[in-house]
């Protein structure tokens, strides 16, 4: 676009003084006469710009005019760079667009806040991946954002956890969230909020039909209910281990959701108390990698429950021992 590129003008002219046609037109990707036309509608828009024709002619501002675009303060700009995190703009087909749009924002910049965005941008780096988590699916997250920016109605073909065979839903989108490196629809059915992984999709189809949100309601909004009906969800099942001590931080890495109040790691003994909350008895068999490592203190239904499952693997594994010999 024609604004766009007499903005970029302006701030490179800004940024390096005097500058040749010809290295404009390549930056840009346009033709040297393009330029020179652009130049003559930023001076006839009051810009004070010239040009010099000649081997070491070039298109230039006058001398002392500046233009503050963007108003950033220092902190400001620093900010936009840590925001520039690797992953979220990729899975957007975004990384382009934010690099051009930094490019942008350094050359906008007061002289003196420059080398601080630039050291900020080196030296801060934002991965919102987990550790060890495994290959992930590819999302194709391009139909879905088509639905959200288009204020269209979406159909999905959706496997649940745990389920083999996908549902279809046709819901109302209000965005996409990234959450630790997950990417998730959150939208509404049948004006209920619902929140869906996006590689969990199997299909998606965006409809003609306009998107029915309630009135008022915006995305932040609906993902701050789903959020904390996840983390607040009531266990309803408190659990009280024991853990080797040299266990503990993986063990408080690994279970973090279920602990409902840190232990006393200040003593010399081999084993520290964790107090846990759990949905069910069941649910508590994540413990079980951690072997000999951590004992279930109480309740009995949830040690009787570990024991059980110890017994089965058991089982299973001499059965296969007994098959092979």
């Amino acid at each position: 676009m024609k604004a766009d590129r007499l903005l970029s003008i302006l701030l490179l002219l800004q940024t390096r003084g005097r500058v040749p046609a010809h290295e404009l037109a390549e930056r840009l990707e346009v033709s040297v006469r393009t330029i020179y036309r652009d130049v003559e509608a930023l001076s006839a828009s009051g810009v004070p710009v010239y040009a010099e024709r000649g081997r070491h002619g070039g298109i230039e501002l006058l001398a002392g005019f500046r233009t503050d675009v963007t108003g950033l303060t220092a902190d400001e700009s620093r900010a936009l760079f840590i925001l520039a995190a690797q992953g979220a703009h990729a899975a957007l087909g975004l990384d382009a667009a934010l690099g051009s749009a930094l490019r942008k924002v350094m050359a906008a910049l007061p002289a003196p806040y420059r080398p601080a965005a630039e050291v900020t941008s080196r030296r801060i780096l934002v991965d919102a991946t987990r550790w060890k988590g495994g290959p992930q699916r590819v999302v194709d997250l391009d139909v879905l954002q088509d639905a959200v920016f288009a204020d269209r109605r979406l159909r999905l073909r959706y496997r649940h956890s745990g389920e083999r065979e996908p549902r279809t839903y046709t819901v109302d989108p209000y965005g996409l969230v990234s959450k630790a490196g997950v990417w998730y629809l959150v939208a509404d059915r049948r004006t209920e909020p619902r929140l869906f992984r996006a590689d969990r999709v199997r299909s998606a189809t965006v409809l003609d039909d306009p998107v029915r949100r309630r009135p008022g309601v915006e995305l932040a909004d609906v993902w701050e209910a789903l959020r904390r009906q996840v983390e607040e969800r009531p266990g309803g099942l408190d659990v009280t281990v024991r853990v080797r001590r040299d266990r503990l931080d993986m063990f408080l890495r690994l279970n973090g959701a279920q602990i409902v109040r840190l232990p006393d790691t200040d003593g010399e003994g081999e084993w520290v108390t964790v107090w846990l909350s759990y949905g069910v008895a069941g649910e508590a068999r994540q413990l079980l990698p951690f072997a000999d490592h951590v004992e279930v203190l109480a309740p009995p239904q949830v040690r009787a429950e570990l024991a059980a499952a110890a017994a089965s693997v058991t089982a299973l594994y001499q059965r296969a021992g007994d098959a092979d010999s």
